[in-house]
């Protein structure tokens, strides 16, 4: 069975609301045969990576960057995931206090060099996450699995 991995680092109400709407979606009833796995940013692995066909990834912008958990993350499973993963797809969501695009520009740095394509536009919240923001993570969370059911 195809599985989306979801990796997140949740240190805020605003995050933890866009990741809930994104594994929402990502479970919908309206996709069929498709795995979901939730793991922290901390707690992701190299085998998750590899036992995954997509992937989903969740910030908050800190400073102009994706948080310290997330680029961690990445760290540890970049080389031994790369050549493996090539040409999977991955979306994003990334939450600001007043800006997102350093993070968004450093994730799609990151899944460039390791052969991810983008299958979503990033979805950017800056501020409190509106209901259109939370519908449109849950749009993330749908369509990256329907490419994979």
């Amino acid at each position: 069975m195809p599985t989306v991995l979801i990796v997140h680092h949740t240190t805020s109400p605003a995050v933890e609301a866009m990741l809930d709407a994104v594994v929402a979606g990502a479970r919908t009833d309206e996709v069929q045969g498709v795995d979901v796995v939730v793991r922290p940013a901390l707690a992701a692995t190299a085998s998750d990576v590899l036992a995954a066909d997509g992937y989903l990834l969740g910030t908050p912008a800190n400073i102009g960057y994706m948080s310290g958990a997330l680029k961690h993350f990445f760290d540890q499973v970049y080389y031994p995931c790369r050549a493996a993963t090539a040409r999977r797809p991955y979306g994003m969501f990334v939450h600001g206090n007043s800006d997102t695009s350093g993070a968004v520009r450093a994730i799609d740095g990151i899944a460039t060099g390791m052969g991810w394509r983008r299958a979503y536009e990033p979805v950017t919240v800056v501020g409190p996450p509106s209901r259109a923001d939370l519908d449109t993570c849950w749009e993330l969370g749908a369509t990256l699995a329907a490419t994979l059911s």
